[in-house]
């Protein structure tokens, strides 16, 4: 399947829910103030967040006034390249080797699955990488991420249940600073912001690998559940006080009419999303490309 395609039918249900108002919308003929109060609502009912959804609503009416702009649908291609530009305005990730990607997140959010995806994709990109399972808190864990590097055929370093996960994260460096690896992957505990025994335990992880790996490129990602829409906002920022945040992998787009998160993440935040989870299978994983993103919102 092509990666158009893949993106189009993860956002199908966010267009759909977009496409039924817009349609009205946009039917309407002149523009007018009301106008731009039903668009900046539309926008705020896809997840787009109040703010961000008035500054683009701002700057649509003065690109209308400056164009001279007056009938509705003649502004929608001006409302794609408001928001595109939005989201380009963060700088994309480039991966440089060797890469040490710190996957953190809350329970539930697909984390060990993205993490396979990702394995997947760096030995697409003919790169050599090693898992190191950090999650030594949950039960099955790392038994679950010993099948992602099995199905893979990748080296995992783990210890057993309960160790400490700082311990197999120096050891996992080791191995892969002997090894020459290009990517290092660490799973970390699935965690809230109120255990703050485990938001430590980031933040050791963090001084562990910036002591031990000094010549490594960092990428801290966060994995997020497209489907908790502006929760995700306040995960990023708790997290973010433990261990600096450099991007997003977001999952579950396909299951949710929320898809405008992305441009509040932006706004907001200034965080790129780095991936999208688009599917179920191992392939499903995709670089965010704002271009197809937008084409695919409308």
């Amino acid at each position: 399947m092509g990666l158009f395609k893949k993106i189009g039918d993860a956002l199908k249900k966010t267009r759909e829910a977009l496409a039924r108002k817009f349609d009205s919308l946009f039917s309407h003929g002149e523009l007018t103030d009301d106008f731009f109060e039903d668009l900046t609502d539309i926008l705020v009912s896809s997840d787009v967040g109040f703010e961000a959804s008035e500054k683009i609503v701002d700057e649509l009416r003065i690109y209308a006034r400056k164009n001279k702009i007056r009938k509705a649908d003649d502004v929608k291609q001006a409302l794609k390249t408001i928001i595109k530009e939005m989201l380009d305005e963060l700088e994309s990730t480039k991966f440089n080797y060797p890469a040490v990607i710190t996957i953190i997140g809350v329970n539930g959010v697909g984390k060990t699955t993205s993490i396979g995806k990702l394995t997947n994709y760096f030995k697409k990109n003919k790169k050599e990488v090693t898992l190191v399972a950090g999650d030594t808190f949950r039960a099955a864990a790392s038994a679950q991420l010993t099948e992602w590097a099995n199905r893979n055929k990748v080296r995992i370093v783990k210890h057993s249940e309960g160790a400490d996960a700082a311990a197999v994260v120096y050891d996992g460096i080791s191995s892969a600073k002997a090894k020459n690896t290009d990517v290092l992957i660490i799973d970390t505990a699935g965690r809230l912001h109120t255990k703050v025994n485990l938001m430590e335990e980031l933040r050791k992880i963090d001084k562990i690998i910036t002591r031990e790996y000094e010549n490594a490129n960092r990428y801290n990602l966060i994995v997020l559940d497209a489907t908790t829409g502006q929760n995700a906002l306040s995960q990023i920022e708790h997290f973010n006080e433990y261990m600096h945040i450099d991007g997003i992998i977001l999952t579950k787009l396909d299951g949710t009419a929320k898809g405008g998160v992305v441009i509040t993440i932006a706004d907001k935040l200034n965080l790129p999303v780095v991936f999208v989870g688009t599917g179920e299978t191992i392939d499903d994983l995709e670089e965010f490309n704002s271009q197809e993103f937008v084409n695919n919102l409308f």
